[in-house]
C-alpha cells in the first residue's frame, strides 16, 4: 500500500470515529418505555475496533515518514514540519496585514486617529510567498506519498 492509500485510510477512520460518536451519543438515552435508535454498546464495540486500525495506521504513517528521505536532505518527518510551520507564518502574516489595514472612518476630528506600525504591501508579499513555499513543498510531499510504500 501506498503511503497516500494509508493517508486516505486514516482520513476514513477518522470520520467514521467522529459519526460513531455522534450515534453513541444520540442512543446513549433514551425516554423509558422506548427502544434507542441504535445499541450504543454495539457502537462502541465497532468504535474500538475502528480505532485498533486507526492506530496502527498512524504508527506505520509516522515510521514512513520518519525513515522516508525527502529531497534537499532531511526526512519526510522534517518536510511535514516545514510546511506546518510555512502554514502557521503565513497566516501570521496574511493577519498581521488584515488588521494593519483596517480602515476606520473618523466622522469629527476630535475622534481618536489610528495609524498602523506595519507596512502592510510588505506583509501581504510575505505571505503571499509564503503561500507559494507551501504550496510547491506541499505538491512535492503530495508527489512522495504517492512513491513511497508503506512501511510494516
Amino acid at each position: 500500500m501506498k503511503l497516500a492509500e494509508a493517508l486516505a485510510e486514516r482520513a476514513d477512520a477518522q470520520r467514521r470515529l467522529a459519526q460513531l460518536k455522534q450515534r453513541v451519543m444520540l442512543s446513549a438515552r433514551f425516554q423509558e418505555g422506548e427502544e434507542p435508535p441504535e445499541d450504543p454498546r454495539e457502537l462502541l464495540v465497532e468504535a474500538d475496533r475502528i480505532a485498533g486500525q486507526l492506530q496502527d495506521l498512524i504508527e506505520r504513517i509516522n515510521r514512513t515518514n520518519a525513515t522516508t528521505a525527502f529531497e534537499g536532505g532531511g526526512s519526510l518527518t522534517d518536510a511535514l514540519a516545514r510546511r506546518d510551520v510555512l502554514s502557521i507564518q503565513r497566516d501570521l502574516y496574511a493577519e498581521a496585514a488584515q488588521a494593519a489595514s483596517v480602515r476606520q472612518d473618523r466622522y469629527s476630528r476630535s475622534e481618536v486617529k489610528f495609524v498602523t506600525a506595519l507596512d502592510v504591501p510588505e506583509l501581504r508579499r510575505r505571505a503571499d510567498g509564503l503561500s507559494k513555499d507551501y504550496r510547491e513543498l506541499d505538491a512535492r510531499i503530495q508527489a512522495k506519498n504517492w512513491e513511497i510504500d508503506l512501511a510494516e
